[in-house]
């Protein structure tokens, strides 16, 4: 941390304030400590379950229910911003009309082909 240059054009990051480390209040330590013996416990009751030979049921795993709620419900979640509503567009309205364009333009020169001539159409079965 004491050898960290700051870029000139880039503050420097939360991980190497020095604050974050050294001018913690008791609270917070008291505070960050129990949050990570909470996890601590978690972990250790989730890994009991999994390693246990003779379980019957699923395991409960909150964040992987939450995970798999997120998924499946992006709906009533979802905002509509100016990229996505862009992203539709480009993935929607944008291939049909590209589509339209190369087909008609393919079909219209073919039939001047066809009126001047210049296309032989013999009907072949292999071609």
């Amino acid at each position: 941390m004491a050898d960290y240059k700051e870029a000139p054009l880039a503050s420097r990051p939360k991980t190497l304030d020095p604050n974050e480390y050294f001018n913690l209040s008791l609270e917070y330590r008291r505070a960050e400590e129990q949050r990570s013996a909470m996890r601590s416990n978690l972990k250790l009751q989730y890994q009991t379950q999994l390693n246990n030979p003779h379980r019957k049921a699923l395991i409960e795993d909150p964040a992987l229910n939450r995970w798999m709620y997120a998924r499946s419900h992006t709906y009533p979640h979802f905002k509509a911003t100016f990229k996505t509503s862009l992203t539709g567009l480009l993935f929607s309205v944008v291939p049909i009309i590209g589509f339209y364009y190369l087909f008609k333009t393919d079909r219209d020169k073919k039939e001047a082909d066809i009126k001047a001539g210049k296309c032989d159409r013999r009907f072949a079965l292999s071609s």
